[in-house]
Formats: structure tokens, C-alpha cells, sequence
């Protein structure tokens, strides 16, 4: 019996997802061909259809694991876009995990291809902090401010494991944002 037409794109988005999971949590080399190909429940020589190394494997799942994010700070308001960054639930993984923040470190270690894929991702993230109606030049620093600000407060965070120092790293970097936690 033939594979679906829908087969190949939905095995890559099933990898993808795993090595988006997989990698945020434990890096690029923390994180095997095997270790994905498990969290997607497929074999490894599944994997080599769909990517030609693990390099390119996580240059992808950077792109997949943005887009994902890049829906809620697409849908959210200014405000909720912040919060919801800056918040305990992303600092503990349970429901974004940014590769923006996630990963910093990790992709300057990495080849051009990663840290190419990965200023896109920012040059996106700033695009989704910019305000409409403001002058363009003061706009873009104001967006990269709290670009910084957000990324590198929550992958400080991250790192932290005194949750009332974490606490009070999020909400300085809610204030320097703009937004009071309310």
C-alpha cells in the first residue's frame, strides 16, 4: 500500500517538532539523531529522508519552534505579548520554549547555516516588537531594547536556580520593557 501525499510533510513536521522540543531543552549536543527520531516514534533511517545532518536538523527546528511562538506574539497584545514571555510558565518550559532565549549560548557555537537561521529569528522577533505609527528609527531601537531585554532576562532566568532571584530578574526586565507586572 503507498504512502499518503501528505506523508513526507507530516513525518518532517513530527521530527521537527520532537528536535524543536528536544533541542530547547538540552541543546545541540545534548540532544542525538536517535533521541528525536525516538520522541517522534520513528526510526533513524526515517531521519536521513528529510535532512542531510544534524546541523541542518537544528537550523530547521529553530525555524519550527519560532513560528510556533510567533503565533502567540503575533495574536497577543503588546502587553500580553511581554507577560507571557517574561512569565514562570516560559522560564520553566511549560509552554513556550523560546529558541531565541533557549539556545543562545548554544548557536554561537554552531556553524553558520545554525547562527544564520537564528538572526533571522531575531531580526523576526524585533519586527514583532515594533509599534505601528511611531518614527521608524526610534521605533527599531525601542523594539530592540525590549528584544534584548526579553531574550536575554528570560535566558538569564532559565539558568537560575533560585526561583526568587529568577522572579525578580522577570519583572526588572517587565519594567525595562515597558510593562509593570499587574
Amino acid at each position: 500500500m503507498p504512502w499518503r501525499d501528505d506523508h513526507k510533510p507530516r513525518t518532517r513536521h513530527q521530527i521537527l517538532g520532537a528536535a524543536a522540543t528536544l533541542f530547547t531543552r538540552h541543546g545541540f549536543k545534548g540532544t542525538t539523531i536517535d533521541d528525536v527520531m525516538r520522541q517522534a516514534g520513528l526510526t533513524r533511517g526515517a531521519f536521513y529522508a528529510h535532512f542531510a545532518s544534524k546541523g541542518e536538523l537544528y537550523a530547521a527546528a529553530l525555524r519550527h519552534a519560532a513560528r510556533n511562538n510567533a503565533t502567540r506574539l503575533q495574536n497577543a497584545d503588546p502587553r500580553e505579548r511581554v507577560l507571557g514571555y517574561l512569565s514562570e510558565a516560559h522560564r520553566r518550559g511549560e509552554d513556550v520554549n523560546c529558541p531565541l532565549a533557549c539556545l543562545v549560548s548554544d548557536v554561537a557555537q554552531q556553524d553558520d547555516q545554525v547562527r544564520e537561521a537564528y538572526t533571522r529569528l531575531f531580526g523576526g522577533f524585533v519586527a514583532h516588537c515594533q509599534t505601528a505609527g511611531e518614527e521608524a528609527r526610534e521605533n527599531r531601537r525601542r523594539a530592540l531594547q525590549q528584544a534584548v531585554t526579553m531574550i536575554g532576562g528570560m535566558a538569564i532566568a532559565r539558568t537560575l536556580n533560585d526561583d526568587a532571584l529568577a522572579e525578580e530578574v522577570l519583572d526588572a526586565c517587565r519594567a525595562l520593557a515597558g510593562i509593570e507586572n499587574a
